[in-house]
């Protein structure tokens, strides 16, 4: 299941402004003293969320990348391949946090696989300013759930969203994990009226858009409106205004280095 995002990119210095302006994140460097690469990794509460760094991520974009977890990240690699995806960095370890692998699916969508050693990954999620999750924009629903289902153990269930017909990824007795650090979300989600296993659902597919195929990323905020404020007073762009959808109000925003991303606020139904 996805489990870390993080951002590559020349110079580090406006994103950690940006982001710690925007979320409230607070970043520290986890690189040595005199190391040519940064490092930041965020945190929220005390808790990783997500890191900026300086480093050759082997993409041509700045963007977000989302972290999927696996047992073998070398035969995750070759299971991406087999399946039509191309692997565009090897795999390899990253000093003692784990091995990873840096890969695309036939549309061009990238993400990585990611083999935990030391660092399993993001220690707060859906809280603000943290990570909410990582949804696929693609222009072919059916292809792509044959590829990830071919890589990753996902099921899927075609789901109706505010009207919108949307596939999402089912990782089975997620909840159950969910109902360990948050006991009864299953009974709150279904409550509200969420679709049958949300509580065990871990991301969603999106119609394409005009920004591509890719791995789009959702941060939770307390305020969306004060989100996209902040994201314009420091350099950034507001892509999409402030807009309500069932369970969020959301806007899109893009950083001062171009990466775009979802602010989402939780608005339960009334």
């Amino acid at each position: 299941m996805p489990c870390w995002i993080d951002s590559a990119r020349p110079d580090t210095k406006a994103a950690v402004a940006f982001y710690s302006g925007v979320l409230g994140w607070e970043l520290a460097d986890q690189m040595p003293p005199g190391a040519s690469e940064t490092y930041f990794e965020a945190t929220v509460d005390g808790g990783l969320v997500a890191a900026i760094g300086s480093w050759d991520n082997g993409l041509e974009h700045v963007g977000w990348t989302t972290y999927i977890a696996v047992d073998s990240a070398d035969e995750a690699a070759q299971r991406v391949r087999a399946a039509g995806g191309r692997v565009l960095v090897e795999p390899h370890d990253v000093l003692d946090a784990g091995r990873m692998a840096m890969c695309a699916d036939p549309e061009g969508a990238t993400f990585a696989v990611w083999q935990a050693n030391t660092h399993i990954g993001a220690e707060v999620v859906n809280a603000p300013g943290s990570w909410n999750w990582s949804n696929l924009v693609t222009a072919d629903m059916e292809a792509a759930k044959r590829f990830y289902g071919a890589v990753f153990p996902w099921e899927f269930d075609a789901v109706d969203v505010g009207g919108e017909p949307s596939i999402t990824i089912v990782v089975p007795e997620y909840g159950d994990y969910l109902e360990t650090i948050d006991p009864g979300v299953r009974t709150r989600h279904a409550e509200s009226g969420a679709p049958p296993r949300f509580t065990d659902t871990v991301a969603w597919f999106e119609p394409m858009d005009k920004g591509g195929p890719r791995w789009h990323v959702t941060i939770s905020v307390a305020d969306a409106d004060q989100a996209a404020a902040r994201a314009r007073e420091l350099g950034g762009e507001v892509l999409v205004e402030p807009f309500d959808i069932p369970w969020q109000r959301i806007t899109v925003l893009r950083d001062p280095d171009g990466a775009t991303f979802t602010a989402g606020q939780f608005k339960p139904p009334s």
